[in-house]
């Protein structure tokens, strides 16, 4: 009798997901780990925080996904340290440390807000990496609104409605977007008795001279004018020096009131990799060869965000989405090659192309790196990429009525604010209390 080898996979995002299904199919046995006990569908993110969608559109449990694959075992827990030598890792799980033993290990832990060091950017900003930031954010910016309705403070409730989100790439300007939708389709007329000395403010913050940077010229030229056209103020050339729960400051001297900064400027590897004890590459991302195999690590591969392999051309593949899946299903076919002694085959990305959406019928998209589109069109593709991406049916039906019911109304339903803790706000921005010189507020 064969005994069945022992595949452990580390992260149930993209990489990890893909992985796992191409494995179930096999006769092999198979451990899932996650902190998690569900999938998180991460670029819908910003519709969570924005009351587009409820938190269970975009999430799905693990379990569910897996119940009919009686050889994927699912352990929820966080791995705080790998033995590769006694290919051993072990699980804080429950309060207690459990070991599990492999033969072959599949890291897929993914990627996290990268602050670039900067500490007072991570206290006082919210980040757009998982469901409970998402959740977070959105209580923040209902609160917030709430209190503005009743401040007298003119400079006070400016700066409680002004709302910055920092990097000009996708997620920033679908996440600055949703914000001035849910203002001005949504709580404008929710706070019509207030109106009009109770506005909101969305500002793009971009440190470069462009948005969208990989995008062809037209593309991001139509994205700093879809976003001017909706309302969104977009600031290029324009780093973040320092941040304090009331106000953010510029580079240049520059200070904006607001107590809602999100950083969409960046992220690195999970930090699981750093457990592996090899020289990483920029942005912690852990090198692999071609095959996706750990060098030196027998039996170890990775995939996904946390991965940094060049392609031909010598540049590292991005963290997307579409790499992550498609490296999880390699690795995991280069596992089975390995245990049937088989040659593996090296990773070749099938790219077709990149989309961001603005908002309600703004979108760009470069497809398959020949066709830009803008406006409408652009829009009808990213909605129906995203709809048919999403894990489970009940899921795609629950996002296309969200999107369906919001288009034709006007409305976002998911405002409940479940979060009673005080957020502690500065009863006036601070700006005058700053040296002056060489310094403009931006009020």
């Amino acid at each position: 009798m064969t005994t069945k080898k022992r595949i452990v996979i580390v992260g149930a995002g993209f990489a990890g997901l893909f992985a796992t299904r191409t494995l179930a199919k096999h006769n092999v046995d198979i451990t899932l780990i996650d902190r998690n006990n569900f999938h998180t569908f991460t670029p819908l993110l910003y519709q969570v925080a924005t009351c587009a969608l409820d938190p269970a559109t975009i999430a799905y449990p693990v379990r569910t996904i897996f119940r009919d694959n009686e050889n994927v075992h699912f352990l929820m827990g966080e791995v705080v340290e790998m033995n590769t030598a006694e290919k051993l890792v072990q699980v804080k799980t429950n309060g207690t440390i459990r070991p599990v033993a492999y033969d072959y290990l599949l890291l897929a832990t993914g990627s996290v807000t990268n602050y670039f060091g900067q500490k007072t950017i991570e206290q006082n900003s919210y980040g757009l990496k998982d469901l409970d930031e998402s959740v977070q954010l959105r209580h923040h910016i209902l609160k917030l609104f709430e209190k503005a309705a009743w401040v007298e403070d003119g400079a006070l409730r400016d700066a409680l409605t002004t709302l910055v989100v920092v990097g000009g790439g996708p997620t920033g300007l679908e996440t600055a977007g949703a914000l001035y939708e849910l203002y001005n389709y949504v709580l404008k007329l929710e706070y019509k008795s207030h109106y009009p000395r109770l506005r909101a403010r969305v500002i793009l913050l971009e440190a470069t001279d462009r948005l969208l940077s990989p995008y062809p010229e037209r593309l991001q030229r139509a994205a700093e004018k879809q976003l001017a056209d909706f309302g969104v103020e977009v600031m290029l050339n324009a780093a973040v020096a320092d941040v304090k729960p009331d106000r953010v400051t510029l580079k240049d001297g520059r200070i904006i009131p607001t107590h809602t900064l999100i950083w969409a400027a960046g992220v690195k590897a999970s930090p699981l990799a750093e457990m592996l004890k090899v020289p990483l590459q920029r942005a912690g991302r852990l090198p692999v060869l071609s095959t996706l195999q750990v060098d030196g690590k027998a039996g170890v591969y990775a995939a996904g965000d946390m991965v940094y392999l060049e392609d031909e051309k010598g540049q590292p593949y991005p963290m997307l989405i579409p790499v992550a899946k498609q490296q999880g299903v390699l690795a995991a076919k280069n596992i089975l090659r390995e245990i049937r002694n088989e040659a593996l085959e090296s990773f070749h990305y099938d790219d077709k192309g990149i989309m961001a959406t603005i908002g309600r019928s703004r979108a760009v998209a470069w497809l398959f790196y020949r066709v830009q589109l803008t406006g409408f069109l652009a829009w009808l593709g990213w909605l129906f990429l995203h709809l048919i991406m999403l894990i489970g049916f009940r899921n795609q039906v629950s996002a296309m009525i969200n999107w369906v019911w919001n288009y034709m109304t006007y409305d976002r339903s998911v405002r409940i604010i479940l979060d009673k803790s005080e957020a502690p706000i500065v009863e006036k921005p601070k700006a005058e209390t700053e040296p002056t010189e060489n310094i403009k507020l931006l009020a």
